[in-house]
């Protein structure tokens, strides 16, 4: 605080001079402390400027601060030669016109601004929590004040935009009006200076006491949202996809990254591996899953063609999409596997089958980006987003477009997991690179020193170094010689001699060779770090298939193989589940790896060598030959022998023993539990009776005649569904059905026990010629029906048309429907008889 010595006979004032400080608009405005640190410079400086004006004995007393409002109370003395008021007038008219001439007050900015107001009232320095704002509340203890009185009262402190009149209060309580000034420095500066002022009125006076009101603006902000939709909307849509683009996404990326690059998989740090050594692995005794262990190469002739087409495909750059395809249990994901790990690639798998089982489509998004290693998400937003679709439907008569399709919305996370295999595939460019510099300057060292060590023998190397420990002049302090810095030895007569010739082709040699090999290195490394994609199970049989899915799957397989991104290879259990792979690509044929059955002797040759691995030595018998042919070449059913075999059953009891286990499952699939289950099946028992009788004894049917006979008539779709229950395969041929074979081989002699099994033969012939003559009876019914209505014609007819001829059309189709009663009526004859006779059958069973 700046004092001054009090003079005596003068009169003393205020003033208050504001925007010395910034003004505090709540406990967060952090420019408070600002000038509460300069507050000390701020004061010097305002009392050197206020003592520069001497006008009637001006003499500042004392700077009290107010940094709340932005100003300094002033305390001075004058002498009053002239009335009172034309002095203090005098005073603040020459401080106004001194500040003006320096361009304004000294400010905590550096900036000088802000002027001085005679103090009407007396100061009042609160140090509450009430915060300037723009309106002022001015509160009459005495009579009310008129606006207009107000207005030329507070009007030369600022812009003024309304003054409110005063309102009725409770008893006891001053009547007050509000004034809004458009800036909060001229609130602050009317508040200040007439505080305590006490104004006359008619005789009367009335004493104004001022303080801050803050603007009534409740609901303010929810107004001007639900007033202005169509600006707040869409700056609130592009702000949500800003947040999600430029914070969530490139989160998401780097999980997809860590997922694909293990890294956030303890189980990869080197200090998990050796406490793993160290601990785990001295005290357990490990040994290896038969369940994980493919089948042999050496026995599995099919797969080893299937193999070696796949590792070619990765050994070059992505030209379009593999599909590997084969029947359930023939290992088409065991070789994908066992290939990318032999080959150390980076691989990303998505199951498309588990993704088929989601119950709904936010399960569905959710189950993709836990595959694909996308987080975070947040599947709530999607039906939130719908309810906010439907509001502003009402609000602004359109659709907000938060809410996305199921497609949109897969696009989004495969999107983002393209992005995250181009960033993998930089990143393992980018190692992969290092390790090449890394064995270039390795041999280049090795070059080098080759380079020294001929020069040694040649006689023609100099060590510098040398120079200095025997001092020879100044060539001690040169350190070189009179030897070519290059190594190379010249004549006399300025030529090269042949040895340093031969050297310097060596060398070039050397050095073209090593370019060449590490132009082969970089190309290697550039496909080998290269990520693969595998999608299996696609379009999985057995399951109601998502189109949606499927479509987002393969367009986004294209892009990838488009950009050169990664390796794809796509599973799948039938060649037909190509076509829209194919349609997406549809410039690039597909890359297809077929995987069938092994033949008997690759079948042999396999159980033979896995029952030695496991210290079963014993041949084979011809019996158990047999019974091991009985399951055909499908690995699964391989394996499954080769375990119970392992755990004590013999051959003969396993082969049993899983084609029971194939028959119970089969009768239930096919035929289903009980009449209610069978009524869901795609099929009826009819239909699939019949063409498992058949195929108990042919190896195969011909497709068109199993489908134009009964019970199907020319339907497509139970020979399909049996397809996809795999209870049958269709072989194609010329891209047409051609012939129908049991879905498993060892699915043959499964029908054959169905068929053989008394009971089960009778009920399902029983239903099936119950059908037959129903249908039978149905003919013969048309047939009489339409026979009488020919009758009646003939009566009808006089003896001239029947003379000339004109009912010989009518005659011959009596003749057709009776030959065709005839045979309707001998087929419920006869079946009638095979119905007697296997109710005979079921009667004799217990």
């Amino acid at each position: 605080m700046w004092c001054a010595n009090h003079p005596l006979q003068t009169r003393e004032a205020w003033l208050f001079v504001n925007s010395v400080f910034p003004i505090r608009l709540g406990i967060w405005d952090i420019r408070y402390y600002v000038g509460v640190l300069r507050e000390e410079s701020l004061l010097d400086s305002l009392g050197t400027r206020l003592s520069a004006v001497k006008t009637h004995g001006f003499k500042v007393l004392s700077l009290e601060p107010y940094p709340k409002d932005g100003g300094v109370f002033v305390h001075f003395s004058y002498a009053a030669h002239e009335t009172e008021e034309h002095a203090i007038d005098a005073i603040e008219s020459d401080l106004k016109d001194e500040i003006e001439s320096h361009g304004g007050m000294p400010s905590w900015l550096g900036l000088s601004r802000g002027s001085v107001w005679l103090v009407k009232g007396r100061p009042w320095r609160e140090d509450m929590n009430r915060y300037p704002s723009t309106v002022v509340k001015v509160a009459f203890e005495g009579p009310d004040i008129r606006e207009e009185a107000l207005y030329h009262l507070y009007r030369p402190y600022g812009r003024i935009y309304n003054i409110s009149p005063p309102a009725p209060v409770p008893s006891g309580m001053l009547r007050f009006s509000q004034i809004a000034f458009q800036r909060v420095r001229s609130a602050t500066v009317a508040r200040n200076v007439t505080h305590g002022f006490h104004l006359p009125k008619e005789g009367s006076v009335t004493r104004l006491l001022t303080s801050y009101e803050r603007p009534l603006q409740a609901h303010a902000i929810r107004d001007w949202i639900t007033g202005h939709p169509r600006i707040f909307l869409p700056i609130l849509f592009f702000l949500l996809g800003t947040l999600t683009y430029t914070v969530f996404d490139p989160i998401r990326t780097l999980f997809v990254e860590g997922k694909m690059l293990n890294c956030f998989d303890f189980r990869e740090y080197d200090v998990y591996k050796w406490l793993r050594r160290q601990a785990l692995d001295r005290l357990v005794l490990r040994q290896e899953d038969m369940d994980d262990s493919g089948p042999d190469q050496d026995v599995w002739r099919e797969r080893r063609a299937a193999e070696i087409a796949l590792r070619s495909y990765l050994a070059d750059l992505p030209g379009t999409v593999v599909l590997v395809h084969g029947p359930q249990g023939s290992g088409k994901w065991r070789m994908v596997s066992t290939v990318i790990r032999d080959t150390g690639r980076k691989a990303l798998v998505i199951d498309y089958a588990e993704l088929n089982k989601a119950p709904s489509d936010s399960r569905l998004v959710a189950a993709l980006a836990q595959q694909t290693g996308y987080r975070p998400i947040f599947t709530f937003l999607n039906s939130l987003n719908n309810l906010i679709d439907i509001a502003t439907m009402g609000v602004i008569g359109q659709k907000a477009g938060l809410s996305s399709s199921l497609q949109d919305q897969l696009k989004q996370i495969l999107e983002v997991v393209g992005t995250a295999l181009r960033r993998v595939s930089r990143r393992l460019q980018s190692e992969a690179k290092q390790r090449i510099e890394a064995e270039r300057q390795t041999e280049a060292r090795r070059e080098c020193e080759v380079r020294v060590r001929e020069a040694i023998r040649a006689g023609t190397w100099h060590d510098p170094r040398l120079d200095a420990v025997v001092g020879v002049g100044v060539i001690s302090e040169l350190g070189v010689g009179d030897e070519p810095l290059n190594g190379l030895v010249i004549s006399s007569s300025g030529s090269k001699d042949a040895g340093a010739l031969a050297f310097e082709e060596r060398r070039r040699a050397a050095e073209g060779e090593l370019a060449r090999k590490e132009r082969s290195m970089k190309e290697t490394r550039t496909i080998e770090s290269l990520p693969v994609v595998v999608i299996k199970n696609y379009a999985a049989r057995g399951r109601t298939n998502r189109q949606e899915l499927l479509e987002v799957l393969s367009q986004w397989a294209a892009t990838l193989i488009e950009n050169q991104v990664a390796h794809v290879v796509v599973i799948s259990e039938n060649r037909e589940n190509a076509k829209l792979l194919a349609r997406a690509l549809p410039s690039k044929p597909l890359n297809f790896i077929a995987l069938s059955d092994a033949d008997v002797q690759s079948a042999l040759l396999f159980v033979k060598k896995r029952l030695r691995d496991a210290v079963i030595t014993f041949e084979l018998t011809p019996e158990q030959t047999a019974c091991v042919e009985r399951l055909g070449g499908r690995a699964s059913d391989l394996e499954s022998l080769i375990h119970k075999v392992h755990s004590g059953q013999s051959i003969e009891d396993a082969v049993e023993d899983i084609i029971s286990r194939a028959v119970g499952e089969l009768r239930k699939n096919a035929f289903g539990e009980d009449t209610d289950e069978a009524k869901m099946l795609p099929w009826s028992r009819e239909q699939v009776w019949t063409v498992l009788k058949q195929l108990s004894q042919k190896p195969e049917l011909p497709y068109y005649q199993i489908l134009v006979d009964f019970p199907f008539k020319g339907d497509e779709a139970p020979l399909r569904a049996m397809e996809n229950a795999e209870l049958i395969s269709i072989v194609i041929w010329n891209g047409r059905p051609s012939t129908i074979r049991p879905g498993r081989p060892v699915l043959k002699y499964c029908f054959q026990q169905l068929v053989h099994d008394p009971v089960f033969q009778a009920t399902q012939d029983l239903a099936l010629n119950q059908t037959l003559i129903s249908s039978a009876e149905t003919a013969v019914k048309s047939c009489e029906s339409e026979l009488n209505t020919l009758q009646e014609m003939a009566v009808r007819e006089s003896w001239t048309h029947r003379l000339w001829g004109r009912g010989r059309a009518s005659a011959e189709r009596m003749r057709y429907l009776s030959r065709k009663m005839y045979a309707a009526q001998q087929k419920i004859q006869s079946l009638e008889k095979q119905n007697a006779e296997l109710r005979r059958v079921l009667d004799k069973q217990v």
